[in-house]
């Protein structure tokens, strides 16, 4: 198999283990090495982020048009990603959760879910924003691609152990439980709350949402790469803000189904 085949599988399976530690590493410094370590190997080897990357880091000098269509297939090309990623992502159960957090109520659990997320989106954030920072500056369309993968694992992740905490995880194998939880990352609400169910074809209402919130996303990753630590800066808090939005809102839609 050539690196071209090969190297998308790899590019997300590495997200996916580094979204999961990041997420559960305890000190601010390892939350930033982990993170700083995954986006310095996408941006010195951008070819293992493929023709989504490659889209992107053509797209300047080219005509209104074809910049739109090598964005939108740099895009497409994120969804991809991120559909392949999910259902890699490690997920603690309930009982990993309440073994983790003894004597807590879900309530209490949500909290320290959504507080851990937010860390790890900053961390996440501010490595991206570091690395620009240095004299020899790697491809950023590259860095854009990892960054946007790796906060997007964490926030999938989050959404998938919010609804553990509260004993509503999705229906299904694994598989079809990763995908409703990217869905209710589209959707921004529980699994239970997803309008039209989860139905990713091409050109689906679904679909599209995914690549209009992931456009958004690696919009707010562009910051992290502005000059020197202003950017680092600039991209943990927006990582840890929209984050820690997005906690808040699943929760909602969560309380009400326990209501319910």
């Amino acid at each position: 198999m050539s690196d071209q085949e090969t190297a998308p599988d790899e590019l997300t399976l590495r997200a996916a283990e580094v979204a999961a530690d990041v997420t559960e590493a305890e000190r601010p410094q390892e939350q930033r090495r982990l993170a700083g370590a995954f986006t310095k190997a996408v941006a010195s080897g951008a070819r293992v982020a493929g023709r989504g990357t490659r889209a992107a880091q053509h797209g300047a000098g080219l005509g209104v048009g074809a910049a739109r269509r090598r964005a939108g297939q740099g895009i497409g090309w994120l969804a991809a990603q991120v559909m392949a990623m999910a259902p890699r992502l490690r997920v603690r159960d309930q009982a990993a959760l309440q073994a983790q957090f003894p004597d807590r109520s879900a309530e209490d659990i949500a909290d320290a879910l959504v507080d851990g997320a937010a860390h790890a989106a900053a961390a996440a954030g501010g490595a991206a924003g570091v690395w620009a920072a240095l004299p020899t500056l790697p491809a950023f369309p590259a860095e854009i691609a990892a960054e946007t993968l790796v906060v997007v694992g964490i926030e999938i992740k989050l959404i998938a152990e919010l609804h553990e905490a509260y004993g509503s995880p999705a229906p299904g194998n694994r598989a079809e439980r990763m995908s409703a939880y990217v869905a209710a990352w589209a959707h921004r609400r529980g699994v239970s709350m997803i309008p039209g169910g989860v139905i990713f074809a091409a050109g689906s209402p679904l679909t599209r949402l995914l690549r209009r919130r992931l456009a958004a996303r690696a919009g707010r990753s562009a910051f992290s790469l502005g000059p020197l630590l202003t950017g680092a800066a600039a991209g943990a808090y927006l990582n840890s803000r929209e984050t820690r939005r997005l906690g808040q809102d699943i929760r909602r839609d969560l309380r009400r189904r326990a209501i319910g």
